[in-house]
């Protein structure tokens, strides 16, 4: 399935039914009441976060969104059926904007949430409904309201346990892969992964939702490239882990790039849990791999785990900080939670 993590759409209420002018004709009765309805209300529009949905790839091929107009009101006092409500549909971790994106409408992060953003027009009044003591056959009805309409934009920010950071080519796909059944496009050159992946890790007789967030480069705060989308993604991920390439000379500038450009972005992120692995061992001999642990350490104040994602070297040992880590942030404790990250 193809990811899409914004979309523009236009949607639109239902406008509500007409009153009716009608009076009663029946035998015996020339001159009876009036006994017109009213009408029905109309559909309002529903955004539902939904089970199963991790994109908003249905938002390419539909942009408009128009909800039924209510029935009007028909003789016999009989009042129009409302509309139904149009329920549109999306992942958990979307976010309704303005059209001008400058307000923030709503935020569905859980499955079941439900917005009514437009409501139906209300419908109009039958002329039964103007009937007074001096005026016993009025003519006179309402119109139903005429439904409300809008441009909003979705942007979905994906909702995982752990977000794998790095570079451009640190081997975050890689990873992704071999703890996972995902399959994402994985070569030898940079900027191989341009849209965020999600995959499944089973790990510990648990599981959890880990993301591939495309490589960061420097300048994205500031929306170099891609940048400000893919940070979007990393906002809602509980735990990092932070991928450094093992084959580059410095890793303790490649870790500060990132770091970086993450606390210009929001502040609250630069204080999320990190789990810091220097990749690629396989590619490195004993003397250098030591050298550059050493050198990324000191970069980056915590532990640093030396794994190679292709061959799986210590990629366990990793997963086992990764679940430690995510029980943390959900506040889940247990007697193996004592390890220190």
């Amino acid at each position: 399935m193809q990811f899409l993590d914004e979309a523009k759409i236009f949607i639109k209420s239902g406008g509500g039914g007409d009153g009716c002018v009608a009076f009663r004709r029946e035998k015996n009765i020339p001159f009876g009441g009036p006994n017109g309805g009213n009408g029905g209300r109309g559909g309002s529009i529903i955004f539902e976060c939904a089970h199963g949905l991790n994109t908003l790839i249905d938002f390419r091929y539909q942009q408009h969104f128009k909800a039924k107009k209510g029935v009007h009101g028909m003789g016999q006092l009989r009042t129009g059926a409302s509309a139904e409500d149009l329920i549109i549909k999306v992942p958990a971790g979307t976010q309704i904007i303005s059209e001008d994106r400058e307000e923030l409408l709503a935020d569905l992060t859980e499955v079941g949430d439900r917005l009514t953003l437009l409501e139906g027009g209300k419908g109009g009044m039958g002329n039964a409904h103007f009937k007074t003591s001096t005026n016993q056959a009025p003519r006179q009805f309402t119109k139903g309201e005429e439904g409300d309409e809008m441009w909003v934009w979705l942007r979905l920010k994906l909702l995982s346990d752990a977000g794998l950071i790095g570079l451009p080519n640190a081997g975050k796909s890689t990873f992704l892969a071999r703890v996972t059944r995902a399959k994402p496009k994985i070569a030898d050159y940079p900027f191989t992964t341009l849209k965020p992946q999600l995959g499944v890790v089973y790990a510990q007789e648990r599981e959890f939702v880990l993301a591939d967030i495309p490589g960061l480069i420097e300048g994205a705060s500031e929306g170099v490239g891609l940048g400000l989308r893919f940070l979007g993604h990393v906002e809602r991920c509980g735990v990092l882990l932070h991928l450094i390439d093992g084959t580059q000379d410095d890793v303790a500038a490649a870790y500060h790039t990132v770091r970086t450009e993450i606390a210009a972005y929001d502040d609250a992120l630069a204080e999320k849990t990190e789990v810091v692995a220097l990749n690629k061992c396989d590619a490195l001999d004993e003397e250098e791999i030591a050298a550059k642990q050493q050198a990324l350490a000191d970069a980056s104040g915590k532990e640093v785990q030396v794994i190679s994602a292709v061959s799986g070297e210590n990629v366990d040992a990793v997963l086992r900080l990764l679940c430690s880590a995510i029980d943390c942030y959900h506040g889940i404790t247990s007697e193996d939670d004592t390890e220190t990250l």
